[in-house]
């Protein structure tokens, strides 16, 4: 199956002659000079606490397509063999990236989590919850979907007349997740199953069936660190969606560019920080594609449950981190706005906290920036606010509030360490439940 012609993917810049990375410290550099994406070599050295079992044989849906870059084949078969022999279970992860939001989870959102089947859920390895907001009758896409458990959240909230797809390249994952369709479908109480699960590669949609603007949301749970080209996978998932869709997901960045020794390490791979992205590139990356600038959710400090990865990672800094990403067209407000929110989105009836940066109760005017505005107005949550420049008078509401352009937090590092300071941790576990810190989920 084909993919449609695309542009060619713009380059970052050339990597400075000469400068070499001293590991295993991290190399801090101005935001300003060009960085590429890493593109890692494949590490030599032995796996530890590997336990190799025989692959399972599957029938492919789609045929995978011929990568071309070798480096990249080995480190796309490295993350297959780390998801689909290493790891049984998450309790197998070596850190606790999989530490999710410290943000309440809504009532409804924790009944799905309940509703899947306990296989499925032992098999999650997200470092997220990518359950966004006003989610019936949305068509979703999850990349890098696992076991399935982030889909069969997303069907029971997008209802019947919603769709989510699952695509991931491990096909023992995929074998899981398909293995109990029939039973969440019958659980629900669905006439008809409304997912599907795809066994190809998040970079290329296309070739996996996947067509363009034919989705309202994409969702990706600690799964784009995995793959070498980055660039590549946010220009499908820009591709795949309508105008005025969103990219929601959650993934592991760095606070610094990350060394040889990191970068090329297979165990760190697999455990989500070898191919961590240094957060300030999402921007340039986001700009390039012609997404609008990225949006803040949550952010949780990475600790690591291993000496020996410890001694590799050294004074490294990393987070796990959730962004939303929206596609909208260029019209709309060309100011600052003032925003009533109507209530009512499920699970969020009297409250919104739309970002780390911006909450909105119902009836509460709220003064926001220029792209908040056009978000808002351009996307699935144009119904549920009023939006007016400022100086055109609003109906009377319970209160104001204002948020100056320079109070606005970007870095997840700093919202982590905001949020270490105020907060315990909430793991999602099948039920939803919450452990410390310091426990893997």
């Amino acid at each position: 199956m084909g993919v449609p012609p695309q542009p060619p993917a713009p380059s970052l810049g050339p990597r400075k002659a000469g400068r070499r990375a001293p590991p295993p410290s991290c190399v801090s550099r101005p935001w300003s000079s060009p960085h590429p994406l890493a593109r890692c070599l494949p590490f030599t050295g032995p796996l530890p606490h590997v336990r190799p079992s025989a692959p399972s044989s599957f029938q492919l849906t789609f045929p995978l397509p011929t990568v071309a870059a070798p480096r990249d084949a080995e480190i796309q078969k490295d993350v297959q063999t780390y998801y689909g022999q290493v790891l049984k279970r998450s309790a197998d992860l070596q850190i606790n990236a999989c530490v999710t939001t410290a943000r309440p989870v809504p009532k409804h959102i924790r009944e799905a989590l309940q509703n899947v089947h306990e296989e499925v859920a032992l098999r999650y390895y997200g470092c997220g919850l990518v359950i966004p907001e006003h989610l019936e009758n949305c068509w979703i896409l999850d990349l890098g979907s696992g076991s399935g458990r982030d889909c069969y959240v997303l069907s029971q909230l997008v209802g019947e007349k919603g769709h989510v797809t699952g695509i991931d390249m491990t096909k023992g994952q995929v074998e899981v997740a398909e293995k109990y369709l029939d039973y969440h479908m019958e659980k629900y109480g669905f006439q008809a199953s409304n997912v599907t699960f795809i066994h190809g590669y998040i970079e290329k949609l296309g070739e996996a069936g996947i067509k363009n603007e034919s989705h309202d949301i994409v969702v990706s749970n600690c799964v784009i660190n995995l793959v070498p080209d980055k660039q590549q996978v946010l220009q499908e998932a820009y591709r795949v969606l309508k105008h005025g869709g969103e990219l929601y997901f959650s993934d592991v960045y760095t606070s610094l560019e990350l060394p040889e020794e990191i970068r090329t390490h297979k165990v760190l791979w697999g455990e989500c920080l070898g191919g961590a992205l240094y957060w300030k590139e999402l921007a340039v990356l986001a700009q390039k594609i012609g997404f609008c600038p990225p949006r803040l959710v949550t952010a949780n400090l990475i600790t690591i449950q291993n000496k020996e990865l410890e001694r590799v990672i050294g004074d490294c800094r990393f987070v796990s981190a959730t962004f939303r990403l929206f596609k909208h067209s260029k019209t709309g407000p060309t100011k600052r706005c003032q925003v009533i929110y109507n209530g009512g989105i499920t699970g969020h009836e009297k409250e919104l906290m739309f970002d780390a940066n911006f909450t909105f109760k119902e009836g509460e005017i709220v003064e926001v920036d220029v792209e908040t505005a056009a978000i808002l107005k351009n996307s699935r949550f144009a119904q549920d606010f009023l939006i007016r420049p400022i100086g055109e008078k609003l109906p009377a509401s319970g209160g104001c509030s204002a948020l100056e352009l320079k109070d606005i937090i970007t870095d997840p590092f700093k919202l982590a360490e905001e949020s270490d300071s105020m907060t315990s941790r909430c793991v999602p576990d099948a039920a939803g439940g919450c452990c410390g810190t310091k426990k893997s989920c």
